[in-house]
């Protein structure tokens, strides 16, 4: 989905693991400054982004910087294939960086000899085996991104740290168009915000104060990565998921 002049929301079907999902990485558009994808999907996932990018003419190698919101399998499970094509950099928060490059263990994966204790066991689902036989992804940080940089991107980038889902999850606001890629910070359904869902989220009161720092912001746009666009009221929508989160906390 063409969404502005400086943003292209893809759309990509998968099942991982969970039932059929939709994951919604973001090509932020600079003729300038190279392309830039938020996020890369599962593994296995670089074809879908590729076709999705011919929308606007662009193939993987038109991609100059991946920025990972955070490690969550889903969204850099094709990071180590695009930046193989692309020679693209990536970018990422300085806490979310030794788990991108593989050097601590997955913050949301069982401890390593659980992992093997399942894959020894007969008994384990078929879907949670195949989840848990993914290779880790281990790919160098280029670069490391900090609470308010602005990035000279598509007239101007600025980088909100939002940690809750993951302890240094990032999320980005475009302010030429009051768009904000919330990452996993928040979710949508139905064009409805929604707090990160609990189970997925360790800490939910850090997340609660991301979600307030974010509803600082004059949010014309929201795009969520599970959920996709949401246009109508995003501001009051934002404030309203923020006090309802305060006051659940």
């Amino acid at each position: 989905m063409r969404l502005n002049d400086d943003l292209l929301v893809l759309e990509l079907g998968t099942d991982f693991g969970t039932g059929p999902t939709l994951l919604h990485p973001v090509l932020i558009l600079d003729a300038q400054a190279g392309h830039t994808l938020v996020d890369t999907g599962v593994p296995g996932m670089e074809g879908a982004i590729e076709a999705a990018l011919a929308e606007v003419g662009a193939t993987l190698k038109d991609v100059r910087q991946v920025i990972v919101t955070h490690h969550d399998l889903d969204h850099i499970g094709s990071l180590e294939a695009i930046v193989k094509t692309s020679g693209a950099q990536v970018w990422a928060s300085e806490r979310e960086t030794p788990f991108i490059q593989g050097e601590e263990w997955p913050q949301k994966m069982p401890p390593q000899e659980r992992v093997a204790a399942l894959l020894a066991d007969p008994q384990t689902p078929p879907h949670v085996r195949a989840r848990l036989s993914l290779p880790r992804v281990a790919v160098r940080v280029d670069r490391t991104l900090h609470e308010g940089e602005r990035l000279p991107l598509a007239g101007g980038v600025r980088v909100i740290l939002t940690p809750g889902h993951t302890p240094g999850h990032l999320s980005l606001y475009l302010e030429g168009t009051g768009t904000l890629i919330t990452g996993d910070a928040l979710v949508s359904e139905g064009g409805q915000l929604q707090p990160p869902r609990a189970q997925l989220t360790p800490e939910m009161a850090a997340a609660g104060q991301s979600v307030n720092k974010m509803a600082e912001l004059d949010v014309q746009t929201a795009v969520t990565y599970h959920g996709g666009v949401v246009q109508d009221d995003a501001n009051g929508q934002l404030r309203r998921v923020a006090e309802g989160m305060t006051t659940a906390g």
